[in-house]
This record gives structure tokens, sequence and C-alpha cells, in this order.
């Protein structure tokens, strides 16, 4: 079977490079592209402010002048996924 199944998405870089939209390459050469009007926090942001994000994990991303912190899961819209998976981690600490 082809294709990348099995294959955990990690973040390597987050640009902007269309007006309105938010681009994510990831470690294995996916590049993802997601309209900001998903996103209402990061589209509030100034394109300086979008310049400072950083990656938790290799799967989070958030940026120094934003409060929430973003999985991505949310970005492939598969985030009941991560949801359960942290719930299902968090209960067994």
């Amino acid at each position: 079977m082809e294709g990348f199944k099995k294959t955990k998405p990690f973040i390597k870089n987050i640009s902007f490079p269309f007006k309105g939209k938010m681009k994510i390459n990831l470690v294995d050469g996916r590049e993802i592209i997601v309209p900001l009007t998903q996103f209402p926090s990061i589209k509030r942001l100034n394109s300086y402010q979008r310049g400072k994000w950083y990656v938790l994990d290799g799967e989070m991303f958030s940026f120094d002048d934003c409060n929430e912190v973003f999985h991505i899961e949310q970005v492939l819209g598969i985030e009941n996924t991560y949801k359960y998976n942290f719930i299902r981690k968090k209960a067994r600490v």
C-alpha cells in the first residue's frame, strides 16, 4: 500500500506565503495549506507576531504572542483523535 499510512505528522516549518493562508511543512515532506479563517487566534496576529512561532514535541505549535497551543491534528481535521488519545494518555498517568 502506498501513501502516508501510519506516518506520524511532525512539524518542520510554519509560514504564511499567501494572504489568509497558513502553510505547515512536515518532516516527511508533506505541505499543508489551510485558511486562517479556521484559526481566528492566529489570524488576529500581525505578520511580525506570526513569524515568532515555535514547535512543541514535533506535533504542537504556538506563537509567542498567542495563548493557545495548536495540535497538528487540528490542522489535519482529525482533532477528535487527538482529544481521545490525550484523554486516554492522561488517564494512564
